[in-house]
């Protein structure tokens, strides 16, 4: 069954690449730069014609996926991606230790998921040290090889010699920093990538880095559960502990010159002076990159976008105490989330690249809310009367709202890189997506306050229904503010912006 499983997934990832294959150039009817809707709908249309496959590769000799060469570059990038999803496989067991063997309630759990993210809101911090101080005569290698080095450490911690809140919580926060650090690396590449290319290409970048980060998680999302069930949670932390030296590794396939010996000499021998200075002139560039409306504005959206309180905790809390979900139960489910987050790139990729960020923001948000809202038929067992029995029922529930949530956030990710401004791109991407992090943080403590102001526990659920719904309606409220997104796509937005 497991080997099926497999299968499936390997050919639903396939599918998707392909169709998420970037436009080819046309050299007859285009001038170089230009694109076109008409082409690209023609290309759709040619795409599964007499040629079959013969677009696969590109001029340079390159295989495709989701359109993008697989230089070793962008296979560096791939796998840093895939890392990061394949870490999942930790997931559910830190639930599982935090809930079972540390006996926290659900607040405590919500707390320590907020404060594991705190290496996600100063990732400008490691944009800056990046762009700025190199290591052993890189500025990428060098910080993509250490992360992984620092993510073993962390996970192996877990494994042995952790054994109180205050440690795990420690231990987590310095597995998410390693991720952080490989992400700002990474994120910087596509950045550079992506400035100047059309919408098609750009968007092709971020689903290669998304679908890789999808499909990292379909490979561990089933194990995930199994494993807990067979061997404990300390096992799957000793398994994770292995996964970030992939990242190690393949920081020797980034194209990158090392620095002359003289120019690493005066990178790390500046005087105090010289550094406050350099980073002031940083800071000021990303400030005033930052308070420019067009940026400013939808970050601010993003930002109370993402501040809605999050019930997540309490649910975990309740499907297993209350439901009795055993974890292998709860990987299958995982994995049908992380296919369900393939489905969401590959919608985004193939339909919505061209519609304006406000529609899909106000579709999905809605549409979230309301098949959020069913989680109370779960809670209170109205699905089973309507003859859907829990499982299923939590199956479905996560397979829609993930499709929705992941085809929602692809267009920021695009218009967040193709406003970044050369010379700052790793520093101000981060920035952004730190600004949209803290915003996850806040609704997650949100929540966690919430939680514990309800009397949800560990064994108390009276108030959980009306938690579910309170977390559902307050996403709505910053749908009065979507005036502050622009009213076109992410390319036309960008292209304003670079004219």
């Amino acid at each position: 069954m497991l080997s099926r499983l497999i299968v499936r997934c390997t050919f639903i990832f396939i599918i998707l690449s392909i169709l998420g294959s970037a436009v080819p150039r046309h050299q007859a009817t285009l001038k170089e730069g230009d694109t076109s809707i008409a082409d690209y709908e023609g290309w759709q249309k040619r795409q599964f014609s007499e040629d079959g496959f013969s677009n696969s590769r590109s001029k340079s000799g390159y295989f495709k996926a989701f359109g993008v060469d697989l230089s070793p570059d962008n296979v560096a990038v791939a796998i840093v991606y895939f890392v990061q999803g394949v870490l999942g496989l930790s997931r559910l067991a830190v639930s599982f230790y935090l809930k079972d063997d540390l006996r926290l309630d659900p607040a405590e759990t919500a707390v320590i998921s907020g404060f594991s993210a705190l290496p996600w809101l100063v990732k400008p911090l490691y944009g800056f040290i990046s762009d700025s101080i190199p290591l052993f005569g890189y500025r990428r290698r060098s910080y993509l090889f250490l992360s992984g080095l620092l993510g073993a450490l962390s996970w192996s911690l877990m494994a042995t010699i952790v054994d109180d809140k205050y440690s795990a919580t420690l231990s987590i926060i310095l597995g998410s920093l390693a991720v952080a650090v490989s992400d700002v690396v990474v994120d910087s590449m596509v950045v550079e990538r992506a400035r100047g290319e059309s919408q098609s290409t750009s968007g092709s970048l971020q689903s290669l880095c998304w679908g890789s980060s999808a499909f990292g998680g379909v490979v561990s999302a089933y194990f995930s559960g199994s494993f807990v069930d067979t061997y404990g949670v300390r096992f799957v932390f000793g398994v994770t502990a292995l996964l970030p030296l992939m990242t190690s590794t393949v920081a020797v396939l980034v194209n990158e010159e090392r620095l002359p010996l003289g120019k690493r000499s005066v990178s790390l021998s500046v005087s105090g002076s010289e550094l406050i200075e350099s980073s002031k002139q940083r800071v000021m560039e990303i400030w005033n990159a930052v308070k420019q409306p067009s940026i400013f504005l939808p970050t601010l959206f993003i930002f109370l976008w993402q501040a809605t309180p999050q019930s997540d905790s309490a649910m975990f809390f309740f499907i297993t105490n209350k439901l009795g979900f055993s974890p292998e139960f709860l990987g299958r489910v995982t994995l049908v989330t992380s296919i369900a987050s393939l489905l969401g790139i590959g919608l985004y990729n193939s339909f919505l690249k061209e519609v304006p960020l406000r529609k899909i923001f106000l579709v999905t948000t809605i549409l979230g809310s309301a098949l959020g809202m069913t989680q109370v038929l779960l809670v209170t067992g109205l699905n089973r009367k309507l003859g859907i029995s829990d499982e299923w029922f939590s199956i479905g529930d996560s397979l829609i709202i993930t499709v929705l949530g992941q085809a929602s956030f692809m267009p920021v990710l695009v218009l967040a890189a193709k406003l970044c401004p050369p010379g700052v791109e790793a520093t101000l991407f981060a920035t952004l997506m730190s600004i949209s992090n803290a915003g996850g943080v806040t609704g997650g403590l949100v929540g966690a306050g919430l939680t514990q102001f309800l009397g949800v526990s560990r064994d108390n659920f009276e108030n959980l229904a009306l938690l579910i719904a309170l977390c559902n309606l307050t996403s709505l409220l910053p749908l009065p503010l979507l005036g502050l997104l622009p009213d076109e796509s992410p390319t036309d937005s960008a292209q304003t912006k670079n004219d």
